[in-house]
C-alpha cells in the first residue's frame, strides 16, 4: 500500500496545490504541520529540505509543488 505525507507550514500556497492534485488523484494522504512537530522539521532538515511543503512516498520524497511527481504516485 502506498503511503504519502505532505509536511506543510501554515499559509503555504504549493501545500494546498500538492493536496488539492493528491486529493483530485484519489490518493489518500497524511499531513503534518511543521510549525507544530519539531521531530517532524528535523526529520524533513536531515534528507535536505528548508522549504515546505515536503512529500514522503514509499519510493520517492520531494520539495515544493510538482505536479510530474504527484501523477507518478500509485493510485490503488
Amino acid at each position: 500500500m502506498q503511503t504519502v505525507t505532505i509536511y506543510t507550514t501554515p499559509g503555504c500556497a504549493q501545500c494546498d496545490m500538492t493536496k488539492l492534485a493528491l486529493t483530485k488523484r484519489g490518493i489518500e494522504f497524511e499531513t503534518v504541520e511543521l510549525a507544530q512537530d519539531a521531530e517532524a522539521l528535523e526529520k524533513v532538515r536531515s534528507l535536505g529540505y528548508s522549504a515546505a511543503p515536503v512529500v514522503l512516498t514509499n519510493t520517492d520524497h520531494w520539495s515544493g509543488f510538482q505536479p510530474d511527481k504527484i501523477a507518478g504516485i500509485p493510485n490503488y
